[in-house]
């Protein structure tokens, strides 16, 4: 009998908990769902602005709109935080050719990688060697690279269920390809895009020289896969082709920038910090609808969806649009500092920048018993769909406050279709969907809401 007492108390107080939780996340998701505010914001980044390459100013119109729309919501405070951020500019259309003979020709596109140099003013023609790794450079050695063009062909690697392990596993070649190529007396470098499908759009993306001085520097582009297929193929039949391209980019001066911050001041713990953010910067090919817009109005409506539910914060909430992570990190970094100067306390940090495909739950980098605490968590999210809370990677801008203690998270959406847009041309609102978007706030939020709750694990 005493035994059927404790189970029936146990079970009267823990009962109204759960409910009170089930409660609230299906006002977040209802409201994010039906009076939504990200789909908007996007619309206007994207439509309005376009790509926000750091150091442009459709970069500082992003930064002067986002901090308006987080004026707007009647935050406890609202303002930006200074960086200097380097300034790539990609100059005119790039332009590329296979030659097979002497005057027969065929276009492929391609596009500069983010801090190439630029091509000499008539361009770059040279005989191609293709290699699928940096570990091809050694064994082909000088003597068969020397004077040449050094053409990466690894693919994505199409068997990884996991998109972004697949991207992992190609993008040495494009991150140092140049620098590595040029030790062997390359002139140049063309990197197959990162990217499983079969299109006409070159990606870029960062890449670096190293310690590799500016006079030997050699320039580095991305061609398609379709060019890259066709490329292979030509070069199978005919060893003895050129490849043309020519390319304006360059590198100025650092400028100013500003990452833009918006916090509901918790109420009973405000000197504990729930971060949640994305990158405002993008590239340029695109509208960087996906990478990394989404991201950044995600974590703005987290903000929105809990004034809006009536939840009052124990802790601060903290959204954070952070400017230059794809060619430089110098927000995260500049972010990291200032929190360090101020002795700021931040027990969570949350970062979508995975695009705005439908949410399947979160990775984390935490201590057993902080994963332990989010999964006992996953019965909230099950009729949404949430079904992932494991151990992985958290986000690149929110990597420098990784102490050990700071519980870091993802979010993680599905991922099969995020590589067909990165960094490219088709990066662009319309391959946005508006409900997928709102479902990742919703579940941004919602961990945001029970992380705020019940706090960390010590």
């Amino acid at each position: 009998m005493k035994k059927i007492c404790v189970l029936f108390f146990f079970t009267c107080i823990v009962a109204p908990a759960q409910t009170e939780d089930e409660q609230q996340i299906k006002r977040i998701y209802e409201t994010a769902l039906t009076q939504g505010s990200a789909y908007n914001w996007l619309k206007h980044l994207s439509n309005q602005i376009g790509g926000r390459l750091s150091g442009s100013v459709q970069a500082q119109q992003a930064v002067d709109f986002t901090k308006t729309q987080l004026d707007m919501l009647g935050l406890d405070r609202v303002w930006l935080q200074p960086v200097m951020v380097p300034k790539w500019v990609r100059g005119t259309p790039e332009f590329a050719y296979i030659e097979t003979t002497p005057g027969i020709t065929t276009n492929v596109p391609i596009c500069a990688l983010g801090g190439s140099v630029a091509t000499p003013l008539g361009g770059l023609k040279a005989n191609v060697v293709e290699v699928k790794s940096l570990e091809d450079l050694k064994v082909f050695g000088e003597e068969r690279i020397k004077g040449k063009i050094v053409f990466f062909n690894r693919p994505m690697d199409p068997k990884l269920i996991d998109t972004f392990e697949s991207y992992s596993g190609s993008v040495d070649q494009r991150n140092n390809g140049a620098e590595e190529a040029a030790k062997y007396g390359a002139v140049g470098v063309i990197v197959r895009s990162m990217t499983l499908r079969l299109d006409d759009f070159p990606h870029t993306g960062a890449m670096s020289y190293g310690e590799t001085a500016l006079e030997n520097r050699i320039p580095a582009a991305a061609i398609s896969t379709n060019g890259a297929e066709l490329l292979s193929t030509t070069l199978k039949l005919n060893p003895n082709i050129k490849f043309y391209f020519k390319q304006n980019c360059r590198q100025e001066e650092d400028v100013e920038s500003f990452n833009v911050i918006g916090e509901i001041t918790g109420a009973s713990h405000p000197d504990e910090i729930i971060l949640v953010g994305g990158h405002l910067d993008s590239w340029d090919l695109g509208d960087g609808s996906h990478d990394d817009g989404a991201g950044c109005v995600q974590s703005m409506e987290v903000l929105r969806l809990l004034k809006v539910t009536g939840y009052k914060p124990k802790r601060t909430i903290r959204t954070v649009l952070f400017m230059n992570e794809e060619n430089g990190l110098h927000g995260g970094n500049k972010y990291k500092e200032t929190a360090q100067e101020k002795n700021e306390n931040h027990i969570f940090a949350l970062e979508s920048d995975s695009g705005g495909f439908s949410p399947r739950g979160f990775s984390f980098e935490s201590s057993d018993a902080n994963l332990r605490q989010a999964q006992s968590w996953a019965p909230l999210f099950k009729p949404y769909l949430i079904h992932f809370f494991e151990l992985g990677y958290s986000g690149a801008d929110i990597r420098p406050l990784n102490n050990g203690e700071t519980v870091m998270a993802g979010l993680r959406p599905d991922s099969q279709r995020y590589f067909d847009h990165h960094h490219a041309e088709n990066d662009t609102f319309e391959h946005v969907n508006k409900r997928e978007l709102e479902l990742g706030a919703a579940a941004m939020t919602s961990l945001v809401y029970l992380f705020d709750k019940y706090g960390t694990v010590d």
